[in-house]
């Protein structure tokens, strides 16, 4: 009896190292996760217009671009050319909104993109579904 008494070893205290470094794992995890958890709108910090009137102005505009890449000019088909000169006749203090199918072409999405950028847009609204 004595032999094995002479192999133990008493824990007086905890070795708290590999608890620390698991729950620093599970802090980086947790962090680069729910950045990435919010896919909604992307976040436009939009300015306020002050107008004297608010039936004299649209609040917004919004441009569809579907999976067959027609695109639409609230809610009036328009080629690009048609929606490029329709942009340049509203106000760039207007909100443009961006509603494009998941399936349609990237290149429709860059092309209106291209066009508001050109003309100076700012104010743009992509919407997605949650």
């Amino acid at each position: 009896m004595s032999k094995c008494k002479k192999h133990r070893k008493r824990f007086d205290e905890i070795n708290v190292i590999p608890f620390i470094d698991i729950m620093l794992v599970l802090l980086v995890m947790v962090l680069t996760t729910a950045t990435f958890i919010k896919q909604g709108v992307i976040p436009v910090d939009l300015p306020t217009a002050k107008t004297s009137t608010k039936e004299d102005v649209k609040k917004e505009v919004t441009i569809y671009v579907n999976a067959k890449g027609e695109m639409y000019f609230d809610k009036e088909k328009v080629t690009i050319q048609s929606l490029q000169n329709r942009l340049s006749n509203v106000s760039k203090d207007q909100t443009v909104v961006l509603k494009s199918d998941k399936e349609s072409k990237f290149q429709d999405f860059v092309t209106v993109m291209d066009i508001l950028k050109k003309l100076h847009h700012e104010q743009l609204y992509i919407v997605t579904k949650e």
